[in-house]
């Protein structure tokens, strides 16, 4: 089955389920879906950082601080987010990641979807897929603060990393 043909569950402001459609529906459609992501750190605190592949439906060669995706049909957002850790990372035995907060992204012409953001200590050798990963690093915090303003980022990524960081510079 193509990512395209994979169903979501499409969900009102709300985040209650209204319909069930296939993915290259929803996209096409700018219908609001459930998304996760997922800061991984290593045994050392660094964030995996990636840059996506340019045949990504959505958001192609751009970098990402966040491991994750679309929440399938009937999921759960604790099990998607486990699952797609897993998978992008490349690894099995993952914690279960920890559940942070939700929001919903407004991608303006893209759509809306419902973003859950977590964290888990991914203390395993990866192996990103590369049907889903071009590059890839662990960097620390401040390498990542600085590539902010240098590099691409996936808007939804960065809209969450914006909220991470808003406690902090409160301090």
């Amino acid at each position: 089955m193509s990512a395209a043909d994979e169903i979501l569950d499409v969900v009102d402001e709300h985040d209650r389920v209204v319909a069930q459609l296939p993915r290259g529906q929803v996209y096409a459609e700018n219908l609001r879906h459930r998304c996760v992501f997922v800061r991984a750190r290593d045994a050392e605190g660094r964030i995996f950082v990636h840059r996506r592949t340019p045949t990504k439906l959505i958001f192609p060669s751009l970098h990402d601080m966040f491991v994750g995706g679309v929440v399938g049909a009937g999921e759960t957002y604790d099990g998607a987010a486990l699952r797609e850790a897993e998978e992008e990372l490349g690894v099995s035995g993952l914690p279960r990641p920890e559940f942070l907060f939700k929001f919903l992204y407004d991608g303006g012409a893209r759509g809306t979807w419902w973003s859950a953001v977590y964290e888990v200590r991914c203390e395993l050798p990866v192996n990103p897929q590369v049907e889903e990963v071009a590059w890839h690093a662990f960097l620390t915090e401040e390498e990542v603060e600085g590539h902010l303003g240098d590099w691409e980022w996936v808007p939804d990524g960065l809209a969450a990393y914006e909220r991470l960081r808003a406690p902090r510079a409160a301090d």
